[in-house]
């Protein structure tokens, strides 16, 4: 079988590994450089971890996704993961942490409640005034992202049965003849086309379900006395003041990064892509009332990224015609799913499983695997 991908972030990626470790061949086109800075998963880090809230369908998922990744780190001869462990903490009423905690006993999996005095002494960098709960669940933590999409394009560019077409972006795409045609209008065929454009895909694609989100992350630099504790820390997840954040602790020698989980729903990711810190100041706030010594932090740099949102927060994984899939999935949360995401999809199409199983599979609806 000959398949075409478009887009070479983390999915596009993922799903050509799938295809070329069974032996299929596959034509990759990525509109700029191979990895392409611009594109969503080129940042230091992104996180994987079992608490979901009622997302029960991604929570069990997430066993797969380990499994997937492992998979991958074989195949790459490296592995490019740091454990952390996951803590979550909430206030104002809100029940995120315990709804997961609730989700995860019935899979048989352990998310405990830390008392706040236990949490206190745990984690002294943060200032548990305001926090009313607090979870424990030492599974989670980094995956190195930028670094796991260079290492797959370099194997994949390995590979005999791979093509890799770097700087050639896509002008349009036909899913039921399973064509594709560059902007410099030359014409590729194959027996399947897979469109996993990121926030591009509304140029190839009409599906207003798939909203680019334009987001920022801040980097700092910390005191020279608070790197060690700072670089054995969890992730921290926060749904406790007016801004929720999420801190990714610099694992490994990486940055230390802070964001919010709130979707802009705007954005053109073409666009200039300048951040300026006074666009932070309500997540700024939060981390000065979470953080001890936070004032003494300095801000590093700004980074703008872009995710494809949907309504509900699920993935889209569909097959939209005779030779063609769309795959999305994304709205923040895809990247800890990249290798399970490519490698299931690649399984999919080269076997005789139902393509709507899969699509509710992939959106969190469904069982353990496709079938």
């Amino acid at each position: 079988m000959k398949a075409i991908v478009v887009g070479g972030g983390i999915m596009g990626l993922a799903t050509a590994w799938g295809l070329a470790r069974d032996g299929h061949a596959v034509e990759l086109f990525e509109q700029g450089p191979l990895p392409n800075p611009l594109a969503s998963s080129m940042d230091e880090h992104r996180l994987i971890r079992h608490p979901y809230g009622d997302h029960l369908g991604y929570a069990r998922m997430i066993d797969q996704a380990y499994a997937a990744w492992d998979l991958l780190w074989g195949d790459l001869g490296e592995r490019l993961y740091a454990a952390t462990g996951t803590l979550a903490l909430t206030g104002n009423g809100e029940t995120w942490a315990a709804r997961s905690a609730a989700g995860l006993a019935r899979l048989g999996k352990s998310m405990a409640e830390l008392p706040l005095a236990d949490a206190a002494r745990r984690f002294p960098q943060l200032d548990m005034h305001g926090v009313e709960r607090a979870f424990w669940m030492t599974s989670g933590g980094v995956l190195f992202a930028q670094d796991i999409v260079a290492a797959l394009a370099r194997h994949l560019a390995g590979r005999p049965t791979v093509r890799l077409h770097a700087e050639t972006a896509v002008r349009s795409v036909d899913l039921e003849g399973g064509r594709v045609v560059t902007e410099r209008g030359t014409s590729y065929g194959a027996d399947v086309v897979v469109v996993a454009a990121g926030a591009w895909v509304g140029r190839l694609l009409d599906d207003r379900r798939l909203v680019p989100s334009r987001q920022i992350v801040l980097y700092f630099t910390l005191p020279s006395e608070q790197r060690a504790a700072w670089a054995e820390a969890p992730m921290v997840i926060d749904k406790t003041g007016d801004v929720g954040l999420y801190l990714v602790p610099p694992a490994e020698g990486r940055g230390l990064k802070i964001g919010d989980h709130v979707f802009s729903r705007s954005g053109d990711p073409t666009a200039d892509r300048a951040a300026t810190v006074d666009e932070m100041q309500p997540l700024l706030g939060r981390c000065r009332s979470l953080i001890r010594g936070f004032e003494r932090w300095q801000v590093e740099r700004l980074k703008v990224c872009f995710y494809t949102v949907t309504d509900d927060e699920r993935f889209i994984v569909e097959k939209k015609a005779a030779k063609g899939w769309l795959m999305s999935p994304c709205s923040g949360h895809g990247f800890k799913f990249g290798a399970v995401m490519g490698l299931e999809l690649a399984r999919t199409i080269a076997s005789e499983r139902d393509p709507t199983v899969h699509a509710r599979w992939a959106a969190g609806l469904a069982g353990d695997q496709p079938t």
